[in-house]
């Protein structure tokens, strides 16, 4: 029996750095450190935008309350209520006047590693973990209600765990911070919903440890990652999966594989999640109909964007809009005119 863990040549506290960043919380003050578990204490006031990152979270509600959306729809969240994303789901949160939380950011290797020996007496190596994972927790995105009780039992353990992140000394600490997250996992797992099949197109299909968008490093191959940019470069194109491989000198199915191997989701997925996050973030900012911004995210047919933006993100454009107009339009000129769109 033998483990063949992923080559990875990136550093994992840039990870919680650029997650926090992106989140609006303090950055990481041991940037140059891998770790495979970071935790982060943090209240928040304002709306954090549909973003999608390359590891597991597990976000517990501390206090307050807030509006989630993501593949799950839109959710109302609060102390008790425990959110689990997979690594490349979108998620986005208005605070009902206030959240405070305390996330888990997971390394998808060591979460499928965790895995592999929970079940080693029926696992022959970590790819039947892998797909151990897709089958039984293919579900992207999930709320578990594990009441006010349990989370109380967690918040010392959490607090911990935070402590030993911000100090930093991950190798020192390691076997205590592991400790200390299985007695989390303890409490939460076995609440998790199994699907046991996948039911719905939104459940993965695949589990591939892989380096995301947000990150400040780079993926294990260039040819995804000149893909990765170029589909960034140009949300409106009609891109064709031929015409992606022709630009990196693949055949289309090495480029799919190659690609999901280091992003987790094939290209065509990947412009999707690029695209609805892109949209989101107009719907906020700006007064164009949503057909034009569709239009301006490369989905033509406003019909499809409603329903590619609905799987990602939880809920229809015009709700998403409606709850997010809930504070005022920013007043940089810049960013009111992402779409250069009159105000109707």
């Amino acid at each position: 029996m033998s483990i063949q863990p992923t080559r990875r040549f990136f550093y994992a506290a840039n990870t919680a750095k650029e997650a926090l960043a992106q989140e609006d919380t303090e950055t990481s003050p041991y940037v140059g450190q891998f770790s495979p578990i970071i935790a982060r204490t943090q209240t928040m006031h304002e709306a954090i935008e549909p973003i999608a990152f390359d590891y597991v979270k597990f976000i517990i509600v501390r206090a307050g309350s807030a509006l989630l959306f993501s593949e799950f729809g839109a959710r109302h969240v609060n102390l008790g209520d425990v959110v689990v994303l997979a690594a490349n789901t979108l998620c986005g949160a208005e605070p009902e006047g206030w959240v405070t939380t305390t996330t888990l950011y997971l390394d998808p290797d060591y979460v499928i590693d965790q895995v592999f020996w929970q079940h080693a007496d029926r696992f022959t190596d970590r790819f039947d973990a892998s797909e151990f994972i897709e089958t039984n927790y293919a579900d992207p995105a999930q709320v578990v209600r594990i009441g006010e009780d349990r989370a109380g039992l967690l918040m010392p353990w959490l607090d911990e765990l935070t402590a030993l992140s911000v100090e930093g000394r991950h190798a020192e600490h390691f076997y205590r911070a592991q400790a200390l997250l299985s007695t989390v996992f303890d409490i939460v797992v076995p609440h998790l919903a199994l699907t046991g099949q996948r039911i719905t197109p939104s459940q993965r299909s695949t589990v591939i440890p892989s380096v995301p968008r947000h990150r400040a490093f780079q993926p294990l191959r260039a040819e995804a990652r000149k893909i990765a940019e170029l589909l960034a470069s140009a949300l409106d194109r009609r891109w064709s999966v031929s015409e992606l491989a022709d630009a990196v000198h693949l055949s289309p199915s090495q480029l799919r594989r190659v690609f999901t191997a280091s992003f987790g989701k094939s290209p065509i997925a990947y412009l999707t999640m690029l695209r609805a996050e892109r949209m989101a973030h107009l719907l906020k900012v700006t007064y164009s109909p949503i057909s034009i911004i569709a239009a301006s995210v490369g989905w033509s047919d406003p019909d499809f964007a409603a329903q590619q933006f609905r799987r990602s993100v939880g809920v229809a454009p015009s709700e998403y809009r409606r709850i997010s107009r809930k504070k005022p339009l920013p007043t940089d000129p810049s960013e009111r005119a992402c779409v250069r769109v009159n105000r109707p």
